[in-house]
């Protein structure tokens, strides 16, 4: 059998993660001195409700080797092979934990692929690998197929709320301010493995515009599915799935709430799209 192991960074939901028949390893949120293990001990409501109230941004940590060994340990001491796929190693500790969990088990059907993504496109590779074992194809071989597309696989989002990017640090309060007074909205990919402002614009329809362009330029392959994600904020979503209305028809689209781990640096109300390209 093969067992298909992510982390909660991709925002994935328990129930769709029973539905997948995959496993879900939480991160851990803090909040100074309160700290929850994304998803089971901490919805995704009450992550954002507790993110409005604060002053200083949550801190976030990853999954250790000995919680990777536990469940590595498991599956291929069953005659099992484990796909891992995590966050990227660029944004979190976690892939190299899971390295070091598959050399202290020593196990050759282990399989980790750094994906170089998070949220919403780290569920769309998972998605993938999903199908692929459904269909019947080797551990190895899905692995190394993941790893293919990994470069091609495309994640655009615009922000509302700037708060929590000045409050990390990553816009000055005197832009932030301005930026929020003039009503702009940053336009986010990931890249290298890291989060990179590619654009801004005033407002979320001109945002929209943006991510419109981006798609032209990098087109969406029909081999793979969609997927759109938000956080927190069924109204961005609504309001995107209406703007891309034409290129989302006829298409599998799923869609992700997007959680406390990347939720902690661009607060709610963003919104996008991850796909393969072209």
């Amino acid at each position: 059998m093969i067992r298909i192991i992510t982390d909660s960074s991709s925002d994935i939901s328990l129930e769709h993660a029973k539905e997948l028949d995959i496993d879900l390893i939480p991160l851990s949120v803090s909040f100074q001195s309160e700290t929850y293990r994304s998803l089971t001990e901490i919805t995704n409501e009450e992550f954002y409700e507790k993110l409005s109230r604060v002053n200083t941004l949550p801190t976030t940590s990853q999954v250790t080797p000995g919680e990777f060994e536990k469940i590595f340990r498991q599956y291929t001491e069953a005659g099992d092979d484990v796909i891992g796929l995590f966050i990227s190693s660029k944004m979190s500790g976690t892939y190299q934990s899971a390295l070091v969990a598959k050399e202290l088990v020593g196990a050759d059907s282990i399989y980790i692929t750094e994906t170089m993504t998070v949220t919403f496109a780290l569920a769309l590779l998972v998605e993938e690998a999903v199908k692929m074992r459904d269909e019947g194809i080797p551990a190895a071989e899905i692995a190394k197929r993941i790893a293919e597309i990994v470069p091609r696989n495309h994640l655009w989002a615009a922000i509302e709320d700037l708060k929590y990017l000045k409050m990390g640090g990553r816009l000055s309060a005197t832009s932030a301010f301005f930026a929020t007074i003039l009503g702009i909205c940053p336009v986010i990919t990931i890249k290298d493995g890291l989060v990179e402002v590619v654009g801004k614009a005033r407002g979320k329809k001109a945002a929209f515009k943006i991510i419109e362009g981006l798609l032209e330029k990098n087109p969406i392959s029909s081999d793979y599915s969609i997927t759109l994600g938000h956080t927190n904020s069924r109204e961005s979503l609504k309001a995107f799935e209406e703007y891309f209305h034409a290129t989302l028809k006829k298409r599998e689209v799923n869609i992700s709430d997007i959680g406390s781990i990347v939720g902690t640096h661009v607060g709610p109300g963003a919104c996008g799209i991850a796909y393969i390209k072209k």
